[in-house]
């Protein structure tokens, strides 16, 4: 296998993809395309021509991938993007073998390990030593290449005391351990991983990521599935970004998440707060929408962890007049309903002495700290002068947040928990 620098010396091409297509037919099984369904389909088909029937068109059909063409140069990382559904998992299947296309063509060189979902590529009734050597197998590598890379697959995999059970009885955290030491491990040029790794716990995640960097600094070309930017930024070169199964953008990793990120945003809208229920009728003033801005300012539906940003409300006064010392609250909530945070302007001191008949107010925020995720935002507006709120809406606002680089470090923030603490570390020896 060349080195990664005489790969783009070279100009050698790892992944070619031509015009690839998929298609799928609805209310019907996916076929993995064995002897026994091709000649059992071949029969049927020879049967129904006999009878004079035609095939099946009254089944609805949809292209998960359509003519896709790229290229990826050897020893590249290759960050694929796009919302659910648009076929990123589907590209992954045919690349590693597993579906073929309906058009199209995908030229790979070299041996491919990947790992799609938990327990891919594994055989329930062997054990765990028997698996990692029928994969080495099956990528065409002898026992010998198998054996000398088996104590570090199973360390990796830290699944030691039951290398010898059979994997049916594994659990999951045990079957993507495996999985991924025996894909990340063993000797293939290119590695391809979906985001099968979202399902494993945090200190999981950060070691395999860590593995996947050591893969990429070796030369191997890696095709990454996953939505945390972060991640991709940091890991990847080369961004590939699909939409409804088709490219989208192929570039420079950090453009890449400026497309997707683009196409996200593509539909922010201020939620409509004036019909919205409310405990009781507005008193003075009435709220009439939330929105959150970007750091330009500029109406969003998603907002990203570490990023500038601005959280809105315009109101009204009921009597039409200026009214004084207004406030207005925000509660963030995540989705289960836990509160995150609670911001006033009482608390910062910054009650409006004089509000007109209708405005707006922000809360402007430097550095979002707030992890991935959709967080919901209880409103209340009134005046210091009165006991209680002169309008408050619950459980109708929300926004959402996309995982950013909050530390600048190219790691995510944790996702344990909501809101991440700007600081730093200090170390003193105690005498």
């Amino acid at each position: 296998m060349p080195t990664s620098s005489e790969a783009h010396a070279g100009g050698a091409v790892a992944i070619r993809a031509e015009g690839l297509s998929k298609r799928y037919t609805l209310g019907t099984r996916a076929r993995h395309g064995s002897l026994r369904e091709a000649l059992s389909g071949g029969v049927r088909s020879f049967g129904a021509r006999l009878a004079g029937r035609g095939p099946d068109t009254s089944r609805p059909t949809v292209w998960a991938l359509k003519d896709v063409t790229f290229e990826l140069p050897m020893g590249r990382i290759l960050g694929v993007l796009g919302p659910n559904g648009a076929g990123k998992s589907t590209l992954l299947k045919i690349l590693s073998g597993i579906t073929e296309p309906t058009d199209g063509r995908a030229a790979v060189r070299g041996r491919v390990s990947s790992l799609l979902e938990v327990g891919t590529g594994f055989h329930a009734e062997l054990t765990g030593r028997e698996n990692v050597f029928l994969n080495g197998t099956i990528l065409g590598m002898s026992r010998r290449e198998v054996a000398r890379r088996f104590d570090e697959i199973v360390d990796f995999a830290g699944v030691a005391p039951f290398i010898d059970t059979p994997v049916k009885h594994y659990s999951t955290g045990m079957y993507l351990r495996l999985g991924f030491a025996v894909a990340a491990h063993l000797e293939t040029d290119i590695l391809l991983v979906d985001e099968v790794l979202a399902v494993g716990d945090v200190a999981l995640q950060k070691k395999c990521l860590g593995k996947l960097g050591e893969v990429a600094s070796q030369g191997r070309t890696v095709v990454f599935v996953s939505h945390a930017m972060a991640i991709l930024e940091s890991l990847c070169d080369t961004g590939l970004v699909l939409a409804g199964g088709q490219v989208a953008y192929l570039g420079p990793i950090r453009d890449a998440v400026k497309r997707y990120l683009a196409t996200v945003e593509a539909t922010p809208g201020p939620v409509d707060l004036s019909a919205a229920p409310r405990v009781h009728a507005p008193s003075a003033l009435k709220l009439l929408r939330f929105w959150a801005e970007d750091a330009n300012g500029v109406a969003t539906a998603s907002i990203r962890t570490g990023e500038a940003c601005a959280l809105a409300a315009a109101y009204e006064a009921l009597d039409g007049q200026p009214h004084e010392e207004v406030f207005l609250s925000f509660t963030l909530r995540t989705v289960q309903g836990a509160p995150v945070a609670v911001v006033n302007t009482n608390l910062l001191g910054q009650d409006f002495s004089r509000a007109p008949a209708r405005g707006v107010i922000r809360f402007l925020i430097p550095r979002l700290p707030l992890t991935a995720g959709r967080y919901g935002v209880d409103l209340h507006l009134g005046e210091r002068s009165g006991y209680s709120p002169s309008d408050a809406v619950f459980g109708v606002a929300s926004f959402d947040v996309i995982e950013g680089d909050f530390y600048g470090t190219g790691r995510p923030g944790s996702t344990q928990a909501p809101v991440l603490l700007d600081g730093r570390w200090r170390l003193e020896e105690q005498a």
